[in-house]
């Protein structure tokens, strides 16, 4: 399905903190409208698998609630008890909407298991029309959510809305399998429903692994991606004064990047003269590299440790 970008009107003059805010706002109404739609029409349909549906629609709008808190208490300021500020509670609430999302995934394969081990499928009653199309309309909403949601991740690298994203995609997943097993029942073949449990589960267990491992890399002050660091290197040493570096060291805080460098320049120089090369490089790393937060530039005199 083709990308959802986000309108310029959204992103333009907005912090990433408002960003984040309106997304999740627009993810809340979508879930709180899908599980009124679906209930409704599993109701009237007579569809187990579209009301089950429906309810798991309904809890992604605490999911999205945990994205918001977050969002929320990762912008706040530094303050004496964090000088370093807040933003690794955005990975704090990763982690919680991970394992959420691993937990459906869970839920979702044990009751496939359980159906195809039974080989009872008298709880697969014959749904109408109603819920097919139900089932259809949840799965394109849904779909364009996770690419709504997803591209303001990328945009604003925010952890949180990128599993909020994933959580869109286990939704529409799991309405996939609702579709599969309206039709199985419509056409004699109620198995379909829970063998396509057992794909799903799969596959969103591998999304919420994802959203995981990512959000504990930030947690434990792992270093930026070489690649990245190679290009700070190319940054700092366009500067003729220097040198030579010495050191450079990088770590990851939440959605942001720590940096700390030493470079190497001539020893004759005044200080103040040494001071002015290590601003120009302090400078040229924050213009070049948005996301560094704090950034340390140590002078040594070229050629002695």
């Amino acid at each position: 399905m083709e990308k959802v970008e986000l309108e310029d009107s959204i992103i333009v003059g907005k912090t990433n903190k408002e960003i984040a805010m309106h997304v999740s706002a627009v993810s809340v109404a979508v879930n709180i409208g899908l599980s009124v739609i679906k209930l409704i029409a599993g109701i009237v349909a007579n569809s187990g698998a579209m009301i089950s549906d429906a309810v798991h629609s309904a809890s992604d709008v605490f999911s999205t609630v945990i994205v918001m808190v977050g969002v929320h208490l990762a912008s706040k300021q530094s303050d004496k008890e964090h000088p370093y500020g807040h933003d690794r509670l955005e990975c704090e609430a990763a982690i919680i909407l991970a394992v959420l999302l691993f937990l459906t995934g869970v839920g979702i394969g044990i009751s496939g298991i359980e159906k195809i081990t039974s080989g009872d499928t008298s709880t697969l009653e014959v749904p109408g029309m109603l819920a097919l199309g139900a089932a259809i309309v949840s799965i394109v909403v849904k779909e364009l959510m996770y690419w709504y949601t997803i591209n303001a991740a990328i945009k604003i690298k925010s952890g949180a809305l990128m599993a909020d994203a994933w959580h869109h995609r286990s939704d529409a997943l799991s309405s996939i399998g609702a579709l599969l097993g309206i039709l199985g029942a419509r056409m004699g073949y109620p198995i379909l429903d829970p063998i396509a449990s057992l794909l799903i589960c799969v596959m969103i267990a591998k999304a919420a692994w994802e959203i995981f491992d990512d959000a504990m890399g930030k947690m434990v002050d792992t270093a930026c991606p070489e690649k990245v660091q190679q290009e700070m290197r190319k940054v700092i040493m366009a500067n003729a004064k220097v040198l030579s570096i010495d050191d450079l060291k990088t770590r990851l805080f939440g959605s942001k990047m720590y940096v700390e460098v030493e470079i190497g320049v001539e020893a004759t120089l005044t200080l103040i003269e040494a001071h002015n090369i290590a601003e120009g490089v302090h400078s040229s790393i924050e213009k070049n590299f948005p996301d560094v937060k704090h950034c340390m530039v140590h002078v040594n005199p070229a050629g002695q440790e």
